[in-house]
C-alpha cells in the first residue's frame, strides 16, 4: 500500500535520513522516496498509515497526510 505525507518543516539531507530510518525501524520492508522540495514522503508500506505518521512525528517532525 503507497502512503503520502507532507512534511512542511523537512528541510535538509539529515531529515530525509531521519525520516527514512523512522520509518524502516517500524516497517523495514518500507520504500522510502522522498521529495525534499516538495516536501512529500511516499512510503511503499504493508504498514498501517497511522504507524508511519507517528514514527515521523516522533523525531518532531510536522506531518500531515498528503
Amino acid at each position: 500500500m503507497k502512503t503520502e505525507f507532507i512534511v512542511s518543516d523537512m528541510t535538509c539531507n539529515h531529515c530525509v535520513q531521519t525520516i527514512t530510518r523512522a520509518v524502516r525501524d517500524v516497517a523495514p520492508d518500507a520504500a522510502v522516496q522522498i521529495d525534499l522540495a516538495a516536501h512529500r514522503v511516499a512510503i511503499e508500506s504493508s504498514a498501517d498509515a497511522a504507524v508511519l505518521r507517528a514514527a515521523i512525528a516522533e523525531e518532531g517532525y510536522d506531518v500531515q497526510p498528503g
